[in-house]
């Protein structure tokens, strides 16, 4: 008796051997996701929700043809883990803010998370991590420019989303302070017309007095992974301004900025006496 043929197994729809269907993120072992994980540092117990997070909507075209979306295709790309990477942000950025200056009020602090949380800040970090390298497209998907940044801003949300579901909020946390320490006092800076306050503070005092003002650290609180400096700008005896952050140097740019509205409002009370 003849043996049985041995049946042959069905390749998968992203098999580069099958001549139709779209190619689908592949979950192996070495995809963009993998390798995105291992540059970022992070060991995902589910892989497949930043592989999730790098998927592009373009994809769904192809996933519908393919008649693989089932009833809904919600699941299949980033825009819920987007949604709630944003959620995620901003609540980082305002615990970031509200702890950078004790004695600004709600608005200045929503003004200042705007600024932080724009989608130029959120590109910027996605090309710092070379995100858009990672993304999976649907097949000739070439983007302009500003579709690109939509794109990037929208994956590094979904990003920071998928890091915390699987990992927690604390590590989205960890991940997302690291970017806003080295880049918020230039970026906050910046939006508030006082670019390199310690620069334009020295400059003025040289100017005036032909001195530069002091920094000295008035206190350090916390431990050593979420230290919160508070540091004062002197300019002899008398303290012009006060500023606190999560580095020297963040305390330092927000006591320069302080003393230059001190320096600012004295000036304009100066030129109203009579």
């Amino acid at each position: 008796m003849a043996a049985p043929k041995r049946r042959r197994p069905e390749r998968p729809i992203d098999d580069p051997t099958v001549k139709t269907g779209p190619k689908l993120p592949r979950p192996t072992g070495d995809d963009n996701a993998a390798r995105l994980a291992r540059a970022l540092r992070f060991r995902f117990r589910d892989i497949g929700l930043l592989r999730t997070a790098l998927t592009h909507r373009s994809i769904l075209h192809e996933v519908v043809s393919a008649g693989l979306g089932g009833e809904s295709t919600a699941t299949l790309t980033n825009e819920r883990l987007e949604f709630l990477g944003d959620a995620v942000l901003g609540a980082v950025a305002a615990e970031y803010l509200y702890n950078l200056d004790p004695l600004a009020d709600e608005g200045h602090l929503t003004r200042r998370r705007v600024a932080l949380v724009r989608a130029e800040t959120l590109v910027r970090w996605a090309r710092e991590i070379d995100l858009g390298s990672y993304l999976y497209l649907g097949l000739g998907e070439r983007p302009g420019p500003g579709a690109r940044d939509r794109m990037l801003a929208g994956a590094f949300e979904a990003v920071v989303g998928a890091v915390a579901l699987d990992r927690g909020f604390g590590a989205a946390r960890k991940f997302l302070m690291r970017l806003l320490e080295q880049d918020a006092p230039d970026i906050l800076a910046q939006a508030e017309g006082l670019a390199n306050p310690k620069g334009r503070l020295q400059e003025l005092l040289q100017d005036r007095y032909r001195r530069a003002p002091d920094y000295v650290t008035v206190s350090t609180e916390g431990p050593d992974h979420a230290r919160t400096f508070v540091v004062e700008a002197r300019f002899g005896d008398r303290v012009l301004g006060r500023g606190s952050g999560a580095s020297k140097r963040e305390a330092e740019q927000a006591a320069a900025a302080a003393a230059l509205t001190t320096l600012d409002a004295e000036e304009e009370e100066a030129a109203i006496e009579p």
